[in-house]
């Protein structure tokens, strides 16, 4: 009988640990017995079967600065990672996300096991910044799994093979949640402007945008008292938040992960740092400003790279600044409370943004077949097509 199929799984973010767990699942659900997983990961991952060997935590790291502090734990752990692969020989190798992490393993892999194919599930953000990464993703790895239609032209002029999955925040199931329970637990009357908050989920984001959010937000309350303010504390930095809100002199609603689809969908305007959380927002209904800021001398150099538009991924689908982006030295708080006011005045420009919003996720993809499905099926095809030529 013939043994079951290894695939390992790798993942360095919180986000790469959802796709890698959702990847898991998909596969068993196929393979049952006949799949078993290594790799390195986080919670969601091991909960799933991937037993990982240090805590991905350590390497959620943003900018170049930042990395270059931590360039000596990446590359323990990228040796780490390597380890595991040659000691258990894989029958596939999938790398999520963390473009820094994952093409150093890439490339380390690609010497190391030169006969095991490798897969990339989410691609860098070469419509963004850094076009040229596409050439060195090609030349690193055997298929790309990418979210979005419009990453793939980027890839597949490099001649590297991509299959596009969707992304799953596209498919976040808000069926359930209930804003006016939100509101009703909460105290909020039903018809109190709401503004939430999303201040990030990386501890460098909350050092930097929680600080900006406030001062906004103060203003706005001093202008509005009866302005209700929630702000949402993502799992990873949760305690970090609550203690800075904490501080803040004015009356806060504190929001857990387990809430956050109810204030969002109860949200009047959401102010946000750019990420992931833009989609949700806008699968919610809620119109938005985007902010974000990055350390100045990691700003400095990467600022010459940057070539996309929009920071905000329905805004570049859409290729319109749909929901206002205040980067660097515009993320202030004035600005943000001007944009947050406007939205705030005129229920007509909330209800247009949303709908905006909306018909920009379905250029996105919305609605479309589970992306975990779709990124399992390439994974099989890969490790056949790969298993075949060597058959040959």
């Amino acid at each position: 009988m013939s043994r079951p199929l290894k695939i390992m799984l790798v993942a360095a973010e919180a986000s790469g640990d959802a796709l890698g767990a959702g990847l898991a699942k998909a596969l068993r659900s196929r393979l049952g017995e006949d799949v078993v997983f290594v790799g390195v990961g986080g919670p969601r991952m091991a909960a799933e079967g991937v037993a990982s060997p240090f805590d991905i935590a350590e390497l959620s790291i943003l900018g170049w600065l930042e990395g270059l502090k931590a360039y000596g734990l990446v590359k323990r752990r990228v040796a780490d990672t390597v380890a595991l692969a040659v000691a258990e020989k894989p029958d596939a190798v999938v790398l999520i996300d963390s473009w820094g992490f994952t093409i150093r393993v890439a490339k380390a892999l690609k010497e190391a096991l030169p006969g095991v194919p490798l897969i990339k599930y989410v691609g860098p953000q070469v419509w963004a910044s850094r076009p040229g990464r596409a050439k060195t993703l090609a030349a690193s790895v055997d298929h790309l799994l990418a979210l979005y239609s419009f990453d793939a032209p980027w890839f597949e002029k490099e001649g590297l093979p991509t299959t596009v999955v969707g992304s799953q925040a596209l498919h976040v199931d808000m069926s359930g949640a209930d804003p006016a329970a939100f509101r009703a637990r909460r105290g909020i009357a039903p018809d109190a402007d709401l503004l939430l908050v999303l201040p990030g989920s990386r501890p460098s984001e909350i050092r930097l945008m929680t600080p900006v959010f406030e001062g906004a937000v103060a203003s706005l309350k001093q202008e509005e008292p009866a302005l209700e303010i929630a702000v949402i504390a993502a799992g990873t930095v949760a305690d970090d938040v609550a203690g800075r809100v904490a501080t803040w002199p004015f009356r806060v609603h504190l929001v857990s992960e387990a809430e956050k689809y109810d204030a969002m969908k109860a949200a009047t305007v959401a102010l946000a740092t750019s990420g992931t959380v833009s989609t949700e927002l806008a699968l919610a209904g809620a119109p938005m400003i985007i902010g974000y800021r990055f350390q100045p001398l990691s700003y400095a150099i990467m600022k010459p790279f940057f070539t996309g538009k929009y920071a905000t991924l329905f805004n570049h689908a859409a290729d319109a600044e749909i929901a206002r982006e205040l980067i660097q030295n515009d993320a202030t708080p004035a600005r943000f409370a001007s944009a947050v006011r406007r939205l705030l005045s005129d229920p007509a420009v909330r209800r247009d943004q949303a709908r905006r919003q909306t018909e920009a996720l379905d250029l996105m993809g919305r609605g479309g077949r589970d992306p975990s499905e779709i990124a399992a099926d390439a994974v099989l095809r890969v490790i056949a097509g790969r298993a075949s030529r060597a058959s040959i």
